[in-house]
């Protein structure tokens, strides 16, 4: 035994499978689909196997009863060709015989004439009557055979067909019919078991060809994609059918998929950068500002009078700075939602906007008790920058009048359940060009100064709180937004 241990090592070491194809040979469970359309096929195939054996076994079984009652008419007309209807027991019994009858008795005018004595039968027979058509009961017959007694007799009535009269009647035993059915439903079983397996079988290897195999594809397509979208994937086929068109459809949907992973990873990127040059310039900005500001000490008319554009640019360069970051957040936190007074807010935020008596100044109408349900930073962050865009609105308008400074007004009311705050200017208004994409990050209708994220973001507040942010309306009279909160 132990000069075959190095063969065995060498024959392990030979049969051992590489990685991938240990996944290959993995035992997989056939999937639900294939299984189910397995069952359906089945089950079809026992319908089939229903509709074809039923009407077969009632029209054998009819058929046999025909043949016996011709037969026995045939008998009759014999036995009442000789003499006085007279008929040896020799052959009588050879009728009988030939027949497959017990008893033949003929109806003609409401008379019935018994031209072949019955036997004395233990069970009273059954009646059939084939002149009557009744579906139901003709199915039902075979059945009623096939699990009758022994003993059991069967009387059967038709219209003559060689012979005058009403009806003719036999009476014939059970037990032969019984067997030759058992051997016709066999026979019938086994041949159209035969026909519904190969028909099955083709259906279902056409339906697997067909349908199974292209949808499998799919759905390996489709997990391939999700667990590496960068993977290029088999091309779809060139089928023109629905399965085709799913194929082409999912795989165009996937390179759009691809190109957008694609447009952001390189937009990660491109955050990733603006947030070192944001954080670079900020720092930047802060030296000019204190070198402006030590500059303000200059006794020089030409430093004074340039200082204001100084200071003024830096300003607005740093507040760019702050929107971009505070904008390339991932997302704003939750809101932490209080019981708000609104008046009160809506004075905190006017004074940082920068509306005064003075200047452009502020007017409200507000119920003295309304409150809201918000955050509220995130609500004074909002108000801040709906008013402070309202000042710098009307303070920019180049035609306004000497002398008149402006009004911001804010109103509030609840509407079904929501408070809505509508803060209104009589600034020049928004350009159409702007305002149907108002909302949309770094679109601004200050040429000098905006950086387009102020109502982006407020807008983003809004929606996180369970409301919105809309513009009412605009034009040459001013500019009118609503903000909708839960009361």
């Amino acid at each position: 035994m132990n000069r075959f241990r190095p063969l065995l090592s060498d024959v392990r070491r030979r049969l051992r499978l590489p990685a991938d194809w240990r996944e290959r040979i993995r035992f997989q469970a056939p999937d639900a689909l294939a299984w189910r359309l397995l069952l359906l096929t089945f089950l079809f195939t026992v319908v089939v196997e229903i509709l074809i054996i039923v009407p077969s076994a009632a029209s054998f079984h009819e058929r046999w009863l025909l043949d016996r009652l011709q037969s026995a008419e045939l008998a009759s007309v014999g036995v009442e060709a000789l003499p006085y209807s007279a008929v040896e027991d020799d052959a009588a019994e050879q009728l009988l015989a030939i027949g497959g009858v017990q008893a033949v008795v003929v109806g003609d005018q409401g008379v019935r004439r018994l031209l072949l004595q019955a036997p004395n039968l233990p069970r009273t027979p059954d009646l059939i009557d084939l002149r009557q058509s009744r579906p139901l009961t003709r199915i039902a017959d075979p059945w009623r055979t096939l699990s009758g007694h022994p003993d059991r007799s069967i009387r059967v009535q038709a219209r003559p067909r060689y012979r005058s009269g009403d009806f003719i009647e036999i009476l014939a035993p059970a037990e032969p019919l019984k067997v030759e059915l058992r051997a016709f439903l066999l026979n019938s079983l086994l041949m159209s078991l035969l026909i519904s397996l190969v028909a099955g079988g083709l259906l279902y290897g056409g339906l697997a060809f067909l349908v199974l195999q292209p949808l499998r594809r799919v759905t390996r397509s489709i997990e391939h994609f999700a667990l590496d979208p960068a993977a290029e994937g088999d091309p779809p086929s060139d089928r023109h059918d629905e399965i085709g068109r799913v194929e082409r459809e999912l795989a165009r949907m996937q390179e759009e998929v691809r190109v957008s992973l694609r447009s952001r990873a390189r937009l990660v990127a491109l955050g990733e950068a603006v947030a070192k040059i944001n954080h670079d310039l900020r720092n930047m900005l802060t030296s000019a500002q204190m070198a402006s500001e030590r500059l303000a000490d200059s006794p020089d008319p030409e430093v004074a009078r340039v200082l204001p554009r100084l200071e003024r640019a830096l300003g607005r360069a740093a507040a760019l700075s702050r929107n971009v970051l505070e904008y390339g957040k991932s997302e704003e936190p939750p809101p932490q939602r209080v019981r708000i007074a609104l008046a009160p807010a809506i004075a905190a935020a006017a004074e940082d906007a920068g509306l005064t008596a003075d200047g452009v100044r502020l007017t409200k109408s507000i119920p003295a008790r309304l409150t809201v349900h918000a955050d509220p930073d995130q609500l004074h962050r909002v108000l801040v920058n709906l008013m402070r865009n309202a000042r710098q609105a009307i303070e920019g308008d180049p035609t306004r009048r000497t002398g008149r400074k402006g009004v911001v007004r804010v109103t509030a009311s609840t509407e079904t359940g929501d408070c809505v705050i509508q803060i209104a200017d009589d600034g020049p208004g928004i350009p159409p060009r702007l305002s149907e994409n108002l909302f949309e990050p770094f679109v601004s209708g200050r040429a000098s100064d905006g950086a387009g994220l102020g109502l982006a973001i407020s807008r983003e507040l809004a929606a996180s709180h369970g409301g919105a942010l809309t513009l009412v309306e605009t034009g040459p009279t001013g500019t009118t937004f609503a903000l909708r909160l839960p009361h």
